[in-house]
């Protein structure tokens, strides 16, 4: 590893290479005087908000991923690192990359997001997979289409049904797209594709705790987003709880009463927990974590009286105003990306710097075609105003410019035909793109 050279100041290590991280390094990447490393164990930066896209055929795998030394190739003080951090050594100011090699620091950024939380549940894991990576999304993608093509074959009609019926546990954003972009699927793209099964006589079940979907959203729009899935042909179960998950079946809880349904495809988006350096951080700093495994952080983003370690993302519990923690959304990450590499020069300078303050940009979510509800602030929008803001949102957002014309090229084509092209099945098996750092992480847990 190179030795930090003497025109350097500074040598910043960032720690993963999301939204977060991601945006530190570019605006760090603005001072020569800083030496920053960028490390995350793979060599893209992805778009998670499209991942369910990808997952239902909408787009490519390479439409909402860049390679991370293409994004910051014009920032020569920016070096990038393919591995994967497993300790930190904070009184050596050192990170441990996995294969026992030593990076030292002056400051780290720490940006490691989070994973789905099954609740105790790790076996679930295998059944129901959650879509967090891009191995999750190819995974998925490949359970969706294997249903059809085995429900085509299938000469049985009990069990053609259940290649039919798929079940999505969580009602928030993810799974309200994910429920919205198969109702798509199932009523209009691969309604002329298949010779021996109806597509339309799909069976979509999106199952929520709370008593109503997108809970964190205003309650009208949450009625108009149920009221769109439902046209759809989607089953919305609210205050329903998943109790046990078997192969091909599952168990639900409501109101006191227990019943099961067979079903081969379930898919997980209820609740998220930290990645594993949350732990690392709370055995190496005595720092503490929230139930879901989040690092309580100081107004300026570091840990207790550490200056040199900064934690943002959904990897960090900031409470605004002293009340709930910011939401795990992009916009969070972003802006404390920016906040961290801005407080980093202004110090270099010797100059004060003020509290990390969110900016509300709103929230958004797609249901389907023309369907999507937005508010920002006081303002509600629903229908196709709001979905034509959710694409241009997208689209502003997508890292680089070919990224963004490629999406925006098959969006439209997708709006003119309803078709989606990508819908290909890879691999052997249905289950073969289990991210197995994370099953372990997990299993072990």
């Amino acid at each position: 590893m190179k030795q930090k050279s003497n025109k350097y100041v500074l040598h910043v290590v960032i720690v993963g290479g999301g939204f977060g991280g991601l945006y530190a390094a570019k605006k760090l990447g603005k001072n020569k005087n800083v030496r920053i490393t960028l490390i995350d164990k793979r060599n893209f930066h992805l778009f998670q908000p499209l991942l369910y896209q990808v997952a239902t055929g909408g787009l490519s795998p390479g439409d909402i991923a860049s390679p991370l030394r293409s994004i910051l190739r014009k920032y020569k003080n920016i070096s990038v690192i393919r591995a994967k951090v497993i300790d930190i050594l904070p009184n050596k100011k050192q990170v441990v990359l996995e294969g026992g090699e030593n990076i030292s620091y002056d400051k780290v950024i720490i940006a490691t997001g989070a994973r789905y939380n099954y609740f105790g549940n790790t076996q679930w894991l295998a059944i129901a997979p959650g879509i967090k990576t891009m191995e999750d999304s190819l995974g998925i993608r490949h359970r969706i289409f294997h249903a059809y093509e085995s429900a085509e074959r299938e000469k049985n009609e009990t069990s053609r049904k259940e290649w039919l019926r798929f079940v999505i546990v969580g009602g928030g954003p993810t799974g309200v797209e994910l429920a919205g972009a198969l109702g798509e699927l199932a009523n209009h793209t691969l309604v002329e594709d298949f010779r021996n099964i109806h597509t339309e006589h799909t069976e979509i079940l999106l199952v929520e705790g709370m008593d109503r979907i997108l809970p964190a959203y205003p309650e009208s729009l949450s009625r108009k987003a149920e009221k769109s899935l439902r046209e759809l042909g989607v089953t919305i179960l609210t205050d329903t709880f998943v109790t046990d998950m078997k192969d091909n079946e599952v168990t639900f809880k409501r109101d006191n009463m227990v019943s099961k349904i067979q079903v081969r495809t379930i898919l997980w988006a209820a609740g998220v927990k930290a990645s594993m350096i949350g732990k690392v951080l709370e055995k190496r700093l005595n720092v503490k974590t929230d139930k879901a495994g989040r690092v309580y952080v100081n107004p300026d983003m570091t840990l207790d009286d550490r200056q040199d370690i900064f934690v943002i993302g959904d990897l960090a519990y900031f409470a605004r105003n002293g009340d709930e923690p910011l939401p795990g959304l992009a916009p969070v990450a972003m802006q404390q990306g920016k906040y961290v590499a801005d407080l980093i020069n202004k110090r270099l300078q010797g100059k004060e710097t003020n509290s990390f303050h969110y900016t509300e940009k709103g929230s958004l979510a797609v249901i389907g075609r023309n369907k999507a509800v937005a508010y920002f602030g006081k303002f509600r929008f629903s229908g196709f105003l709001a979905w034509l803001i959710w694409v241009l949102v997208h689209i502003r957002y997508l890292i680089e410019f070919d990224n963004k014309m490629m999406v925006l090229f098959q969006w439209a084509w997708n709006y003119i035909t309803m078709r989606r092209g990508a819908r290909l099945i890879t691999g052997d098996d249905p289950f073969p793109y289990m991210d197995e750092d994370y099953y372990s992480q997990v299993k072990n847990e």
